[in-house]
């Protein structure tokens, strides 16, 4: 009778795994994604499905291409590319002239992912680097804004468009000023339920805040996303705007527009949230939220733009690792942190 050899494994943790594999989480994301990209279309029309989709494409063809010059195997395939160029999409002006959109994205990409080591190695959110570098580069055309729901927006596109490389974008004579460009040069407030249901001007998926808060509670009840993260920052930016209004309400705006207006809502629940870019400790989590939260205000505030959110996340996105080192759990069986 012969003897039934057994083989015991030993590896570090994790020891009791989800299931879900990194794609499963990833395609996850873009679903919760979809909605707020179906109304960024339905509310600029054309303009807003050409910018979204040269950026995806963009992104996903920078990564496919690198890895071949590499010579590794594609990772296209485990959508994390997907995301990013669709979050990238979704920071831009619905008239951003196309070649700027897919430069930000190779820029995104191939700076921020792929010389870092790929997913999981990358310090920074490559969505927000590739808009940060469209932001520097072309700041005129990174604040310059189309009116939502026009008449003919699925008949025709803005002149901005279809610009070629390197020549000067011709704007149509109608804009539309973003919430928070009217509240710092104009001190106008944009009603509440308007930043809810997406009624505004902006980059192409900030204006519906109602559509991101519903993807983030589809992706927290599935366990894809810390809510820790977003529900740090929302309430940081709710705290620190409802005291500096109560102390002068001329100067600062309520907290419900603070934190319904501008990219807040994308960024806390999609972007801050990056699993790579975001400390992994519970109390770390919180500490990062509270710091973008800070972060974001300071730069609304005082600052000579009046967007902050994208500045902010990078900025906590720097920091992560020590807060990681400095917020560390108690080893089991110990009496102090080790």
């Amino acid at each position: 009778m012969s003897e039934r050899r057994r083989t015991l494994e030993i590896h570090t943790s994790p020891h009791i795994a989800s299931g879900a594999g990194v794609d499963v989480i990833m395609r996850n994301v873009v679903y919760a994604l979809l909605p707020v990209a179906a109304f960024a279309i339905y509310s600029f029309g054309l303009a807003a499905a050409l910018t979204i989709g040269v950026a995806v494409v963009s992104c996903i063809a920078t990564e496919h291409l690198l890895c071949r010059l590499a010579a590794a195997p594609s990772t296209v395939r485990d959508w994390s590319v997907t995301i990013t160029g669709l979050l990238y999409g979704l920071t831009l002006p619905p008239a951003l002239p196309l070649w700027m959109a897919a430069c930000g994205g190779f820029i995104g990409v191939a700076m921020a992912k792929f010389l870092f080591g790929g997913l999981g190695y990358n310090a920074f959110n490559p969505a927000l680097v590739g808009r940060a570098f469209l932001q520097a580069a072309f700041p005129a055309a990174l604040t310059s804004w189309t009116p939502a729901f026009a008449d003919e927006r699925f008949l025709t596109l803005p002149a901005s468009t279809l610009t070629l490389p390197f020549a000067a974008p011709v704007y149509d004579g109608v804009s539309g000023a973003t919430p928070l460009a009217l509240f710092k040069f104009e001190d106008r407030l944009t009603d509440t339920g308007d930043l809810l249901l997406g009624l505004t001007s902006g980059s192409a998926g900030e204006t519906c805040a109602l559509l991101i808060l519903a993807g983030g509670v589809y992706l927290a009840a599935r366990r894809m996303l810390n809510w820790r993260i977003p529900a740090a920052i929302l309430a940081t930016v709710a705290l620190v705007s409802w005291a500096a209004h109560g102390l002068s309400p001329q100067d600062y705006p309520p907290a419900g527009f603070m934190v319904f207006s501008g990219g807040l809502m994308l960024g806390a629940v999609f972007m801050a949230t990056d699993m790579v870019a975001s400390p992994i400790t519970h109390a770390g989590c919180v500490i990062y939220g509270v710091l973008i939260g800070v972060l974001v205000c300071m730069i609304r505030f005082w600052g000579g733009m009046p967007e902050g959110v994208m500045y902010a996340i990078l900025l906590a996105n720097a920091v992560s690792p020590h807060i990681d080192s400095l917020v560390r759990p108690r080893v089991f069986g110990t009496r102090g942190t080790q």
